[in-house]
């Protein structure tokens, strides 16, 4: 935070994140030809085109926001860092931002880290297992308890989150995806699988697993938490590990999550545990060569402009 509240560091950093060989380029029409203006901290393009000046928010997720880099980029190394993720109060408290604009601001960031999927297709042994998020009935008014028609526990009235671990090999750690999906039928959990695990895989589950097996495509082996959670090789312990680690941050750190913005909260995470090994200024750094191009407005975010589109 120290580092980043000089905008000279900020400019440093962005220029050399942005353009790694020195050429500043503009974003609208990719000409060299720019300068740098000091005093507003623009360059301005000499190509003719509607929009000559741009910056180093110009094109990111930080595009048109009036707050400047010296609080983006800390923000962005608490929410990348923190293991259990970062409240919005914290911080609002620790930039000097109201909650409601770092809200917006670590939404922001987790944008950009969403997996992009350029690993590719998951192979070998692969663990599939769903979780279940959201309050506990014995903690809920009755009369929640009786619009959402829940009875005792179990799954009723909660976010399904489909989980998809790649088991560790040699030189490769383990890596995890994640999805929300509206049920466990046979036919999303199958469309769920199907495009990330290659044809001819080991895929190990719970007994759930009976309801939506793939024979003619996995290699597919059940264990029965009712009699027992590990059977030789085959468990679902790694994605265990993951849920407990996703359910500590939305439990302990963000109390209550609405099931709109469940997936941002479960892309963060998984970003975290797949990036585990990296330092966190090599994990910052990797987040942040992925804030071109993506871009979220908040009335994306509060889901505004789907319901003007639909309206």
């Amino acid at each position: 935070m120290l580092y980043f509240s000089e905008f000279e560091h900020c400019k440093e950093f962005m220029t050399e994140l942005r353009w790694p060989d020195g050429k500043v380029k503009c974003p609208q029409c990719g000409s060299e030809k720019v300068t740098w203006l000091v005093k507003p901290r623009v360059w301005k393009c000499y190509g003719k085109h509607p929009r000559p000046t741009f910056t180093l928010k110009t094109g990111t997720i930080f595009e048109d926001s009036p707050i400047g880099l010296e609080k983006w980029l800390p923000c962005a190394w608490l929410l990348i860092n923190c293991k259990n993720g970062i409240s919005s109060y914290e911080v609002s408290r620790d930039l000097g931002v109201t909650q409601k604009t770092a809200w917006f601001m670590l939404h922001r960031v987790r944008l950009a880290m969403q997996d992009d999927l350029s690993g590719g297709m998951m192979g070998g042994e692969v663990e599939v297992d769903e979780t279940f998020i959201g309050g506990k009935a014995r903690f809920m008014h009755k009369n929640d308890r009786r619009r959402k028609n829940i009875k005792g526990g179990g799954p009723a009235g909660k976010a399904i989150v489909l989980g998809i671990l790649e088991r560790e090999t040699e030189g490769k750690p383990k890596r995890v995806r994640t999805t929300v999906i509206p049920d466990r039928s046979k036919a999303i959990m199958q469309e769920s699988v199907r495009p990330h695990v290659e044809a001819g895989s080991q895929i190990y589950s719970d007994d759930a697993g009976y309801y939506w097996r793939m024979d003619d495509e996995y290699a597919h082996e059940i264990v029965n938490h009712a009699e027992a959670y590990v059977v030789g090789n085959v468990h679902t312990n790694g994605l265990e590990n993951f849920w407990s680690l996703l359910k500590r941050g939305l439990s302990g750190t963000y109390i209550s999550v609405e099931p709109f913005h469940l997936f941002r909260y479960i892309d963060e995470q998984a970003y975290r545990f797949n990036n585990r090994k990296l330092t966190d200024a090599e994990r910052f750094a990797s987040v942040l060569k992925q804030i071109v191009g993506r871009r979220l407005t908040y009335e994306q975010l509060t889901g505004k402009a789907q319901a003007t589109q639909h309206g």
